[in-house]
């Protein structure tokens, strides 16, 4: 605790920006770090401990942001039955945004470049269909239209596909 309190705390206050809400993360991430030390994988400590850190203060500030939401969110529906009531409450949009995270940007920047380093390797007619499926989000149909091909066949390239990554990617590394 001792040789990483520092790190710990300056990794949580990245993300919430305040030094009591961080002192709170600190604490919660020694604990889970404690709970979580027999799945400990024996490499990495410091990006094991960050990582725990960092999902901690994320949580925390979901948690801070949803109750701060029901504390200020009026009820205007006093006046109307109550099961149109819930339907319009339904369809609001939410009075507050979640705020801008830097940090979390930052490493789905990295993830993501990761991911387009990875898929250069990936054999063109495979890359394709990742492409279109995974990234563009692309139903099977919309494929198979544009590239003017089957369903089966967008099925069965996809199949290859997923075997190929299963194959020559590394699990842990996309965890």
């Amino acid at each position: 605790m001792e040789q990483y309190r520092q790190h710990v705390y300056q990794v949580a206050y990245s993300v919430v920006r305040h030094q009591a809400d961080a002192e709170d993360i600190v604490q919660e991430a020694f604990i889970q770090i404690h709970r979580a030390l027999p799945q400990y994988e024996m490499k990495g400590l410091k990006a094991w401990i960050s990582r725990i850190t960092v999902n901690k203060a994320i949580d925390y500030k979901r948690k801070k942001a949803r109750q701060l939401e029901a504390a200020i969110q009026p009820w205007p529906y006093a006046d109307i039955e109550e099961g149109s009531a819930q339907r319009a409450c339904a369809a609001e949009q939410p009075l507050i945004q979640p705020s801008y995270d830097v940090l979390t940007e930052v490493l789905d920047h990295e993830r993501k470049q990761q991911l387009q380093d990875e898929l250069e390797r990936i054999p063109p007619l495979h890359r394709a269909m990742v492409q279109a499926f995974y990234l563009e989000e692309k139903s099977y149909d919309q494929i198979a239209a544009e590239q003017h091909i089957t369903l089966k066949t967008v099925e069965s390239r996809l199949y290859r596909a997923r075997q190929w990554l299963r194959s020559h990617w590394k699990e842990e590394d996309w965890q």
